[in-house]
């Protein structure tokens, strides 16, 4: 490989980089069904025909932003797990239920930070191209899984309800990720983001009722 080509695919990287971050900002913002490819193109600072020789479509478009949400937040799932190791080697344990609601105030702070795209509605042209997808199916599989292990272990050991499916939890936790009180807080402008995130980790956890 020469030096020019380097440079080449250093600029298409970079590009390509420029764009995700665009869509995913327009996602988070204004949703699939109202984002053009023409908004795209402007908010990445590249022309439209360089645009189309990068991502194809639309779709394609969203589902590389949702391919690189999902890496985030395995990332973020994987440095939880790195750090429990640690602990565990002191001879302390962390918890189960607080992974996931270490899990859950970091997709409420990404949205908050507007950068967590929404979640494609069912039945949609954008569900169906992420189904056939591979590489956010992927992710997507590997991040319920680590979340589903965390799960079992927090309702086997009696901190979450045993008699609730564990799907059941794990979409609820998904929901998190782009939860309309959320936003509906955030615009109110009446309160902290840090205020925010623990009222609405309290009520996926413990519900509205009083203890």
């Amino acid at each position: 490989m020469n030096a020019r080509s380097t440079i080449k695919e250093q600029i298409q990287r970079v590009r390509e980089e420029a764009v995700v971050a665009a869509v995913n900002r327009l996602l988070a913002t204004k949703g699939y069904d109202a984002m053009t490819v023409d908004e795209v193109a402007a908010e990445a600072g590249v022309a439209k025909a360089s645009l189309y020789k990068l991502f194809t479509s639309k779709e394609e478009l969203a589902g590389a932003a949702m391919v690189g949400v999902l890496d985030r937040a395995l990332s973020f799932v994987d440095g939880l797990r790195r750090e429990a190791e640690q602990v565990a080697e002191s001879g302390q344990s962390t918890p189960a239920l607080d992974q996931l609601k270490a899990v859950v105030r970091w997709a409420m702070q990404t949205q908050l930070e507007g950068q967590m795209p929404s979640l494609p509605a069912q039945n949609s042209s954008l569900s169906a191209s992420l189904q056939s997808n591979d590489e956010y199916m992927d992710r997507l599989i590997a991040l319920s899984n680590r979340l589903s292990t965390w799960i079992t272990e927090a309702q086997t050991g009696g901190h979450l309800q045993l008699r609730l499916p564990a799907e059941l939890v794990l979409y609820t936790l998904f929901a998190r990720a782009c939860d309309p009180v959320v936003a509906l807080l955030k615009e109110s402008g009446q309160y902290t983001h840090d205020q925010i995130i623990d009222w609405v980790t309290s009520t996926t956890f413990d519900g509205l009722a009083a203890r």
